[in-house]
């Protein structure tokens, strides 16, 4: 059974009718509705009950809906025990409504409270907004409904950071519906399990340039797979010849990217101001993690370079980079940058644009995927996810692919990348 939540579940009609005195019976909760099933009662007979109290939970295909009490009453008898399923219009439970200390037979109920009780609806409280004050929160016991339980377990909410409306601070269903639906579960100020702070200066700026580039950078995307089994040959080659100097993954995708610059004029290209401005030195960021947070210093000057210069001018600016010892130049300029999450196993990678760049490179974990060969046989292969992000005022389709096909074409022939 899957809980219908939002708008579509608060629309329903959600009553149960009194009929024949004191007849509690199945609700009609929407327009094709035939038969509910009786998933729960949260009441026995003898037991009084207050106004809103949760008094039974009524299950549908679509939904799941906590019926609540629309006055004081006393449960005298149930009739259909939960787990059975009936039709709309079948009576389910025996009570007086308007007297919960005195349990009275449903013969001797004053005329009053019967015509009452036909005309007051049973109807589960609509929300309209999320709750502002949990009372549970920093609790040992939560105190929720069933159905609200089971519903915040399906979707992984925190019940200790949910406030609940019902009688001494129950948390019932709806209260972890409007919860779902405002995105977050509420909280006061002082709870334990979320708090307000203000950003660094470092985390502002990071926040304001980034908003500012996916806002005012029209991006598109263009995604391939790289065979990456000659490419990892090589490395291993290179650094078993080589004790000094070990030759990683990244340091080939530089000189790629760098290679691909070098071929395609336009991707070393950027807006600026409402005019092109085309670079004249090869210059490839790299993302670095820090302590404090990420940065994208630039490569410089890698025209021409071997793999090995690369590897070296790269290790420099990573180490420079985590000793906080970065300038502005060092981050100015640069129309491309480069974001590996390889060592966080993942497949493609999405990434914005830096600003005043006019592309950037999502390079994902190399994986073992079976391909077919030229006679449909399946082969292993060793293959590493690419995303280009480019910005479409100066890349359209056709110059984006240029430039990433170039890229993945020294990546799967990676010798091109030891010559000069």
């Amino acid at each position: 059974m899957h809980c219908l939540f939002g708008k579509a579940a608060r629309e329903l009609q959600r009553e149960i009718s009194m009929s024949n005195g004191a007849e509690l019976i199945m609700p009609k909760l929407g327009l094709t509705m035939t038969e509910g099933t009786i998933s729960e009662w949260m009441i026995a007979p003898g037991d009084s009950f207050k106004k809103n109290d949760v008094v039974l939970v009524v299950e549908t295909e679509k939904i799941a809906n906590e019926i609540e009490a629309p006055a004081d009453g006393v449960l005298h008898d149930i009739l259909v025990p939960a787990g059975e399923t009936v039709s709309v219009g079948v009576a389910l439970a025996q009570w007086d409504v308007g007297n919960a200390s005195i349990p009275q037979k449903p013969e001797d109920a004053p005329s009053e409270v019967v015509e009452n009780a036909e005309t007051t609806p049973v109807s589960e409280k609509p929300v309209t907004s999320a709750p502002t004050a949990p009372k549970n929160a920093g609790s040992k016991r939560i105190i929720a409904t069933p159905l609200a339980k089971r519903i915040a377990d399906q979707n992984d909410i925190d019940l200790t950071l949910i406030a609940g409306s019902g009688p001494r601070g129950r948390i019932k269903a709806d209260d972890v519906r409007s919860a779902i639906s405002h995105g977050v579960a509420p909280t006061t100020p002082s709870s334990r399990s979320s708090e307000r702070r203000n950003p660094s200066s470092y985390e502002a700026t990071v926040a304001r340039r980034l908003t500012e580039a996916k806002r005012d950078t029209p991006h598109f995307y263009l995604s391939t797979e790289v065979d990456a089994g000659k490419m990892l040959t090589l490395r291993q080659q290179l650094n078993e010849e080589n004790d000094g100097l070990k030759i990683s993954i990244n340091h080939l995708v530089i000189a790629a990217v760098a290679r691909a610059l070098e071929d395609n004029e336009k991707a070393n290209c950027v807006w600026q101001e409402g005019e092109i401005l085309t670079y004249e030195t090869i210059d490839v960021g790299v993302a670095v993690s820090t302590e404090i947070g990420l940065f994208a210093p630039l490569i410089r000057n890698l025209r021409g370079l071997g793999i090995a210069s690369i590897a070296t001018s790269a290790r420099a600016v990573i180490e420079k980079t985590r000793e906080g010892k970065l300038s502005s130049e060092d981050m100015a300029d640069g129309a491309t940058t480069i974001s590996n999450a390889g060592m966080f196993d993942v497949t493609y990678m999405s990434s914005i644009i830096n600003p005043g760049q006019s592309s950037i490179l999502g390079v994902g974990s190399i994986r073992d995927t079976f391909r077919p060969n030229k006679k449909g046989k399946p082969i292993l292969k060793q293959e590493m996810g690419l995303v280009l992000s480019c910005d479409h005022r100066i890349f359209d389709g056709v110059s984006g692919l240029a430039f990433l096909n170039s890229i993945k074409s020294y990546l799967e022939k990676p010798l091109r990348l030891l010559v000069n």
